[in-house]
């Protein structure tokens, strides 16, 4: 009765890789990561105010032809400004705190600056109805 034939084990020829919940190596991290994050930040300081504030003024658009009178088209616009005020500041929120908490490493660049622009788009959409109000 023979054995059968095993390869010899040489450890070190076995391809060794970091162990779990290492931190990642030095090349590998992305000293840029902080910037789609930090232009996020500030245009959102700029963006979010003011999208509350002339999104909650729109309201006023409808003093001139009262509540019940008012085109259907403005009342269409108002309704899908409080509805972005309200659904989209979860998306802002979410894709702008997760722009910053991916991991700062190469392979998150893209999806980093993805998250930071779509956390500008609820805030820019508000405005732009805001400014395209159609006549009551």
């Amino acid at each position: 009765m023979s054995t059968p034939h095993l390869p010899h084990y040489d450890a070190a020829r076995l391809p060794t890789s970091p162990p779990l919940g290492s931190p990642a190596p030095a090349a590998d991290r992305d000293r840029l990561a902080w910037i789609a994050p930090t232009v996020a930040t500030v245009l959102l300081l700029v963006l979010g105010p003011a999208a509350l504030l002339f999104g909650g003024l729109s309201a006023m658009a409808t003093d001139s032809c009262g509540p019940d009178d008012c085109s259907q088209a403005l009342e269409t616009a108002l309704s899908l400004i409080y509805g972005t005020l309200f659904f989209g500041s979860f998306l802002t929120f979410g894709a702008w705190l997760t722009s910053w908490v991916l991991p700062w490493t190469r392979r998150w660049s893209a999806l980093r600056a993805a998250l930071a622009a779509a956390a500008l788009l609820p805030p820019v959409f508000v405005l732009l109805l805001v400014f395209t109000l159609p006549q009551g």
